[in-house]
């Protein structure tokens, strides 16, 4: 039972190859994401991390800012 399940009449090493590889790129693009994310996330908070309360408000009254940010659900 557990021999025709793995070897799939002869298709077998075929698919599993192909289910392993593809497992494989989909977490090394998992991890490639993940890291490009914290580097972008550590710059943002390195240029805009001390925005102070006035800063941002006066922030959210540019409308560029208000275009991007009317997509937001939490305004």
């Amino acid at each position: 039972m557990i021999n025709e399940l793995l070897n799939m009449n002869g298709y077998g090493l075929y698919v599993w190859s192909a289910f392993g590889f593809t497992l494989f790129s989909f977490g090394c693009l998992y991890i490639v994401t993940k890291i490009q994310y914290v580097k972008e996330q550590s710059k943002f908070v390195k240029k805009f991390g001390n925005l102070d309360t006035s800063k941002a408000a006066q922030a959210r009254t540019q409308r560029i800012n208000q275009e991007i940010l009317s997509g937001a659900s939490n305004i």
